[in-house]
């Protein structure tokens, strides 16, 4: 496994860093606590990567980053998704700057050193400049552990990690859950909006659990919609609007309580009547009830679930983060449609998704803002810890025993710096 810090130089001390209630300002300013987040949290566990149908088809491929190293995806010719350090076992050039495709294999520009899609070595140019005894089975592109659970593609540099269920662990019955808004169509991705923002990851990582933000922060986008999709996201007052620790840093934020499973409807819900025009489309070649079925989906999943430390499947589309500094993080937010189902839905889902995210949304412009001014702020006063008790006082555990509290209660950060502790103070 590849270390990214002096061997004898020493950690800073997680377990001084974050306690219970409230983390240290250091957190996102510390370039050297950025390091070792990258060595043991990035380097160390699963990663979300890619979803399967980013990579439909055999030789399919996108490019993408593990902490700061550089990784293809891709679906070979059996059908198994590979993911491979994209560094040329040469000169250590990329051997793919294309952010997704399709091929036979890669080649190194810089001296046309060729691989499978495997990562296998397949061909040397000039092999005569080379000893008798270089086998090219010796010298393939690094292949990362990689496993994939609902769709959800993962993977990790290091060999002998947990299988990935078991490092979902009590998180898979929500994506499952999420996954129905396919309305038995499977899902698929279908476009994604990037930018950067001057912040740590963190910060995002605490946004996708974080009730009590949304309608301070986001009351443009309240104002802009219609009622009926104002009052399904007004849960400040719902008893029914919890979050959830899962375990292993992941968390639930429930947001539309009847929502959380779109297969279970009581009948008594009314369609919003700016679906009009698609009910009425479906309607003349599908039953009503599967038209209400994909209708009531619209919006996606009742939830956010985020899963450690870098994917949520927030509501209606991915948010990937990656960390690109200690003060600044990439984020991809992938709009989500069905896969073989009507072009009106999915056309509708992305003016939704666009509404919200994109430069001209109205949510993102306002998010990203929060963030920036949280790092600026935490430039002040590095030594000044940051509060996440909120719901402290309430939290208790549920039937299966997840520590739970209201939707605006900090829960779910309490749950991923309980992780990040773990990890960081695993020094190995």
């Amino acid at each position: 496994m590849t270390t990214f810090l002096e061997p004898d130089r020493p950690a800073p001390a997680a377990a001084d860093l974050v306690s219970d209630d409230r983390v240290a300002g250091s957190l996102y300013t510390d370039p050297e606590v950025f390091e070792l987040e990258l060595e043991r949290i990035f380097h160390r566990t699963w990663v979300w990567v890619a979803h399967e149908s980013e990579i439909p088809e055999a030789g399919s491929f996108k490019t993408a980053t593990i902490g700061r190293q550089p990784v293809i995806v891709n679906r070979d010719r059996k059908g198994n998704f590979n993911v491979l350090l994209n560094r040329c076992r040469h000169r250590g050039a990329s051997v793919c700057e294309v952010p997704k495709g399709k091929a036979n294999g890669f080649t190194c520009p810089y001296h046309s050193w060729s691989y499978a899609l495997d990562g296998r070595l397949r061909g040397i140019p000039y092999p005569d400049g080379y000893d008798a005894d270089l086998d090219k089975k010796d010298l393939p592109l690094q292949r990362l552990r990689v496993e994939s659970y609902a769709g959800m593609i993962f993977a990790s540099f290091d060999p002998d990690i947990e299988p990935l269920e078991d490092y979902l662990g009590d998180a898979k019955p929500w994506i499952d859950l999420f996954m129905k808004q396919g309305a038995g169509y499977p899902i698929k991705t279908q476009g994604e909006h990037r930018f950067r923002f001057r912040g740590n990851w963190k910060i995002q990582l605490e946004n996708t659990t974080d009730g009590y933000h949304f309608p301070i922060v986001h009351r443009s986008w309240m104002s802009s919609v219609d009622a009926e999709t104002a009052d399904m996201l007004s849960f400040m007052t719902d008893d029914q609007a919890v979050t959830h620790a899962l375990g292993n840093g992941h968390s639930v934020a429930i947001m539309v309580p009847e929502h959380v499973d779109l297969d279970y409807d009581d009948g008594t819900e009314e369609l919003q009547g700016r679906f009009d025009h698609v009910v009425a489309e479906l309607s003349k070649t599908m039953p009503p009830e599967k038209v209400r079925r994909i209708v009531r989906s619209m919006h996606g999943a009742g939830f956010n679930l985020n899963i450690f430390p870098n994917v949520a499947m927030s509501m209606s589309f991915f948010r990937v983060l990656q960390p690109i500094s200690v003060d600044e993080t990439e984020i991809r937010h992938v709009a989500l449609g069905l896969d073989g189902g009507p072009e009106i839905v999915n056309r509708e889902r992305l003016r939704i998704h666009e509404h919200f995210q994109g430069p001209f949304g109205f949510g993102s412009p306002d998010d990203a803002e929060a963030w920036d001014r949280v790092q600026r702020g935490a430039n002040g006063a590095p030594d000044m810890p940051i509060m996440v008790n909120r719901g402290l006082n309430r939290e208790s555990l549920d039937s299966d025993g997840h520590r739970t509290s209201h939707v605006t209660d900090e829960t779910g950060m309490r749950e991923a710096y309980a992780m990040w502790k773990k990890m960081m103070n695993d020094a190995r």
